[in-house]
């Protein structure tokens, strides 16, 4: 018990790195998907080409490899030295980790909501016309609302694969919950710490989709 108490105490330290990865990557990633939905729906072919282009290039390379360039990248192409780069608490590989992963993800949210978007009658906009509405009170009191609904099925998923992605911020040597498990692992021989990690996994994501499902059930009045 001793042992397995040992283990609990040291993955709850790096859960609270996989928590900061986690809120910080939904804070910047589905404002920023959004954008870039509206981007990737713009009327200008030119415009609309450089979101898809970026769209396509996020949602096809490996995650691992978008880590590594965000790191490395600005060493290599601007020689500037990034070791010493500290915001708070936070040194830059956790900060390239958030950005990482917030540039990936929003790729994805972002076709999620521009699939949601275009989903929505041209009627609704008709009608908001009529009643005196500007676009821009179209959009966020009338649209958004509903298309909020109708994707959040999609964006739990996302929501939830991205818990179980920040294992990779391993390859930047930020010392997660994963990244933690495996030391201890290694150190004790052992597939308790594993376990352990899998079982806090599991109850996170377990949160967030009681989570996802109570704002699904309070939203089911723009059905």
């Amino acid at each position: 018990m001793d042992k397995l108490g040992a283990i609990f105490t040291q993955l709850l330290n790096g859960f609270g790195f996989t928590l900061g990865i986690f809120f910080f990557t939904i804070i910047f990633s589905i404002p920023l998907g959004l954008l870039i939905a509206k981007g990737r729906m713009a009327k200008n072919k030119i415009v609309s080409a450089i979101f898809r282009v970026y769209i396509s290039i996020m949602r096809g390379t490996p995650l691992m490899l978008q880590l590594l360039l965000v790191y490395f990248g600005p060493y290599y192409v601007f020689k500037v030295s990034t070791g010493s780069i500290q915001v708070g608490p936070f040194n830059y590989r956790f900060i390239a980790t958030v950005i990482g992963f917030s540039l990936n993800y929003a790729a994805y949210f972002a076709e999620i909501f521009r699939g949601g978007i275009q989903s929505m009658p041209k009627g609704q906009y008709e009608a908001a016309q009529v009643l005196g509405f500007t676009p821009l009170q179209t959009y966020f009191k009338i649209i958004l609302p509903q298309v909020v609904k109708r994707v959040l099925p999609s964006v739990t998923n996302e929501v939830i694969t991205l818990v179980k992605d920040t294992s990779l911020a391993q390859v930047l040597a930020v010392t997660e919950m994963f990244t933690a498990a495996s030391k201890l692992a290694s150190a004790q021989v052992s597939v308790v710490p594993f376990v352990v990690a899998g079982v806090f996994y599991y109850v996170f994501n377990g949160i967030i989709e009681i989570i996802m499902h109570s704002i699904e059930k309070k939203m089911s009045y723009y059905q």
